[in-house]
């Protein structure tokens, strides 16, 4: 890859929504600020590599991208006079750089014009960079199917004039779920990968959200959550394979990070009203604090994995619970456990057959924790769990 590419590919991944804001900010129009972001990218790759590639990267693609819709607006207006064209300056510059518009973008997606259903498909896509795809297959929609509906979205956005500003008081209340939802689907999809950006802009998004919103005790749990887990990226993945929390070097955590959760779910906790972001980052708290104590408050845990399951009940959430009923009455309570997880998930559930073979490998019956292994092994979708389950296998033999 050229200087050129690797420049282009890498302003692609830190700044694309940034970019792609500012400029609909000004358009009201997602699609047509896509299209002449798309068209910068082209002439930068033409551009760059015999002319150099800019200082600014970002703010080169900004200008090119603007003098782009400038062209098609004055085609549009018949080649107006230069008083007549729209205003698009460079006055959203700071002397920090290019200004983050996102939060107005990611509201306007959770618009009540759009689907319900769609307010977090559209901004993981439009916004996060998240590739169509990707989505449906979170969501279980056909790829094809989803991506008609996210253009006639985006086309109801323009034609509905939606204001791109940030709501106040309780229009900023009823769409910040589906913003909070967007952000931890974003931070849970790259949370195995420590070298992709992804996981810093999930952090970077929800820290604006809790400046944004800070009465909001989810805002500030969600901000806490994120940057507890990424305190611990550059610890999760060893030499290509996933190292479970407990047994993740705790000199790799990050403390600047894991001070800030702590900040932030204390602050949390003083707004009264529990929600399951603040639960999940109390999770999280506990197991960073064993970089602290040396322990794991398996008994705290416990009490946090039941609340979650009364606010925001899942399979996986069952399967934690499971788990720790394992570690403090040990592995036969945790298999019992797993069989009630087992009837609400059902069988293909990759975490149950993991958490199972761990639970039998530990009670010494090792052809069960074997056929067990082999089973998560099969439905397993990353390398690096795959990798951990193959070694806890062969471990067996």
């Amino acid at each position: 890859m050229t200087d050129a590419a690797r420049a282009a590919e890498l302003a692609a991944r830190d700044s694309y929504g940034r970019l792609l804001a500012l400029l609909s900010a000004r358009t009201h129009d997602i699609a047509l600020a896509e299209d002449a972001l798309a068209d910068a990218f082209a002439k930068a790759l033409d551009h760059w590599p015999s002319k150099g590639v800019p200082d600014k990267p970002d703010a080169w693609l900004l200008t090119t991208a603007r003098n782009t819709l400038t062209d098609w607006q004055r085609k549009q207006l018949r080649f107006p006079s230069e008083s007549e064209i729209p205003d698009m300056p460079g006055d959203d510059r700071t002397e920090e750089g290019l200004p983050d518009k996102r939060l107005s973008l990611l509201l306007v997606c959770a618009h009540p014009a759009i689907a319900a259903d769609l307010h977090v498909p559209l901004m993981l896509q439009t916004v996060l960079g998240m590739e169509a795809r990707i989505i449906a297959r979170l969501f279980l929609i056909s790829p094809a199917a989803l991506a008609k509906r996210l253009v006639r979205a985006k086309a109801k956005i323009r034609d509905a004039g939606i204001p791109f500003q940030i709501p106040e008081g309780a229009v900023l209340e009823e769409r910040s779920s589906a913003l909070f939802e967007a952000l931890y689907a974003l931070h849970a999809h790259d949370w195995l990968d420590p070298a992709d950006t992804l996981g810093d802009e999930a952090l970077y998004l929800a820290d604006l959200s809790s400046r944004l919103m800070a009465d909001n005790p989810e805002a500030l749990g969600l901000a806490a959550l994120i940057a507890f887990s990424h305190a611990r990226a550059g610890a999760r993945i060893m030499d290509g394979m996933l190292v479970p929390t407990g047994e993740q070097d705790v000199s790799l955590w990050r403390d600047d990070l894991i001070a800030y959760g702590n900040r932030q779910l204390t602050r949390a906790y003083g707004k009264s009203a529990v929600g399951r972001f603040q639960i999940e980052a109390a999770i999280e708290a506990v197991h960073v604090a064993r970089k602290d104590t040396g322990q794991t408050d398996w008994q705290a845990l416990n009490k946090l994995y039941f609340a979650l399951q009364q606010q925001a009940p899942s399979a996986g959430g069952l399967v934690a619970q499971a788990v720790v009923t394992g570690r403090l009455h040990g592995p036969a309570a945790g298999l019992r456990a797993l069989e009630i997880a087992e009837a609400q998930a059902g069988t293909g559930f990759q975490p149950l057959w993991a958490a199972r073979a761990d639970l039998n490998a530990g009670r010494g019956n090792r052809e069960a924790a074997s056929r067990c292994y082999e089973k998560a092994i099969s439905l397993a979708t990353d390398l690096p769990t795959i990798n951990l389950l193959r070694a806890r296998l062969a471990a067996l033999a």
